[in-house]
């Protein structure tokens, strides 16, 4: 069968999806009610069809804009077109911001959860579960927010060294800082700040 790059695309989301647990759905035979992660193709929106909206437990919760292959190394070139989708008002819901929105080429997916305090976009492995999903809604505050409700550090039984690391990781988390380091000499107590830390 002669497919175009976006249909190749879509067959491999299509695998991921289901591999997630994900019943993927054409817009046309759609019954969000058929399983708790239903994934709809081309549903309809007032910004245009999206490639995929998701569904958990009837409700939808985000997202998938599909691109060919060729397009995996701008896949964050199309983070606009993913966020007008994810605002848009969805044929038979009240308008809501989806919260969990990906851009994929079925071999490239990146990832964004629109809950956090400073929503960025990142590489994922593969879709997430509708599991996972409901769990975090359950849970209401992603990571990300909770860091900022870490409690004041008690700095008893701590060094100097160990109380300034402990409090610039909790500072570069709050920033949202994707990546940290702690440098400390040796015989400073780096293994004890670790624990201390988490």
């Amino acid at each position: 069968m002669n497919q175009t790059p976006e249909q190749l695309a879509r067959d491999r989301i299509d695998e991921q999806l289901t591999a997630s647990g994900w019943l993927v759905q054409s817009y046309k035979q759609k019954n969000i009610a058929a399983g708790l992660g239903v994934a709809i193709r081309e549903y309809q929106t007032t910004t245009g069809p999206a490639d995929y909206v998701l569904f958990v437990d009837k409700k939808p919760v985000g997202i998938i804009e599909a691109k060919r292959e060729e397009e995996g190394v701008r896949l964050t070139m199309v983070e606009d077109q993913s966020a007008d989708y994810a605002t848009s008002k969805l044929k038979y819901f009240e308008a809501t911001l989806l919260p969990f929105v990906y851009e994929s080429t079925g071999e490239l997916t990146r990832f964004t959860d629109n809950r956090d305090p400073k929503p960025r976009s990142r590489p994922v492995f593969s879709f997430h579960r509708p599991q996972t999903f409901a769990t975090w809604l359950r849970e209401g505050k992603t990571l990300r927010a909770r860091v900022h409700d870490i409690p004041q550090l008690q700095p008893d039984g701590l060094r100097d060294c160990q109380v300034t690391a402990i409090t610039n990781l909790e500072k570069s988390f709050r920033e949202n800082r994707p990546k940290a380091l702690v440098q400390m000499a040796t015989g400073s107590g780096k293994t004890f700040t670790a624990i201390t830390s988490i």
